[in-house]
């Protein structure tokens, strides 16, 4: 059936129908609750071309997606999309994908924007001073960053975690146990998340008059061989550390790895302390030496983000709002005194 069909079955006006299963405050809950159960009921769906003409929207949210033999796909972000796939599908809302060059992003928003093909975008792996979020600011679309930037003298909205918070309650087990010589294996320190993570573990030290030397310190994609290949390189080294603290859960694969072939003992000879995404498919507890982590869901983060960008769009949030979460420090296995 049509929209006319649908409103006169249900004694309503078109304009009311199309606001309730919209989304749009004007509505009340009751009326719009009735009108998306007869909806499921009776299978009606709005035209989307109808549905743009008549309220001036697509009902999608987007994310231009770097390309280029330089961009791996991040597991993360994998995880991160499902998670607002989940509350997308619940929602009727449809996430579009555009291709962009990972150097020239820009050009894509300023089309998407242009021509009208989503009502809303976000951003991910955000830099300080990031030029996304600059051009966003002036196009007039509501959008959303997943993590934090820095730099600007504008507001604008995110969702983050607390990134050097939980590095910093890390390092403090650490040294609570007794290690002086802890190293970080770090994401792309050009990311702010990786930033913050530095930034804490370094203000752990200092509140012991300690510093984070720079030969303990290593940053690159949080892969599994860099992982590897971060720690043979400090366990190799003339002063290796007691302890690790690793900025992701599959990089500290790679530093097991290392770890194993060296004959260095978890935690006998070497701490380690991992970011958990909370990967269904990777487990901290199921590591031979079961692993203590800072844990936050990025899954749980994806679905946060499609909830606030719809929110926006029903004008039920305005104006900008960072929202932080808080990270778990769950204690396992993997940490001992140091030797």
């Amino acid at each position: 059936m049509n929209l006319k069909q649908f409103s006169r079955m249900l004694e309503l006006s078109q304009t009311t129908v199309s606001r309730a299963l919209n989304g749009y405050p004007e509505v009340s809950e009751e009326t719009r609750r009735r009108v998306v159960d007869a909806a499921k009921r009776h299978g009606y769906r709005p035209n989307p071309s109808a549905r743009q003409l008549a309220t001036g929207k697509t009902g999608m949210i987007g994310y231009v997606l770097p390309t280029g033999a330089s961009v791996d796909i991040d597991p993360h972000f994998v995880e991160f999309l499902s998670g607002l796939g989940d509350y997308a599908r619940a929602h009727e809302l449809d996430l579009v994908l555009s291709p962009a060059d990972a150097d020239d992003q820009e050009t894509t928003y300023r089309r998407i924007v242009a021509n009208r093909q989503v009502d809303a975008v976000y951003i991910s792996s955000p830099q300080p001073r990031d030029r996304r979020v600059a051009l966003l600011n002036t196009l007039g679309i509501p959008f959303l960053v997943h993590g934090r930037t820095e730099g600007f003298d504008f507001d604008y909205s995110f969702l983050d975690i607390d990134n050097e918070g939980a590095f910093r309650e890390a390092a403090r087990l650490l040294m609570q146990l007794g290690h002086r010589r802890i190293a970080l294996i770090n994401g792309d320190i050009r990311e702010t998340f990786a930033i913050h993570r530095e930034r804490g573990v370094r203000a752990a030290l200092a509140e012991k008059g300690l510093v984070l030397a720079d030969d303990t310190v290593s940053s690159a994609a949080m892969t599994e061989e860099n992982g590897y290949r971060a720690a043979r390189r400090l366990l190799e080294s003339s002063a290796p550390p007691t302890a690790i603290l690793c900025s992701s859960l599959i990089m500290s694969l790679g530093v097991v790895r290392a770890a194993r072939e060296l004959g260095v003992s978890i935690p006998g000879r070497l701490s380690l302390i991992a970011h958990d995404d909370v990967f269904p498919w990777l487990k901290p507890e199921n590591f031979s030496v079961p692993l203590t982590t800072t844990r936050s869901s990025i899954r749980a983060a994806g679905a946060r983000v499609a909830e606030r960008l719809a929110a926006r769009l029903a004008n039920l949030e305005d104006g900008a709002r960072g929202e932080v979460w808080p990270v778990d420090l769950v204690v396992r296995g993997s940490i001992a005194g140091a030797p």
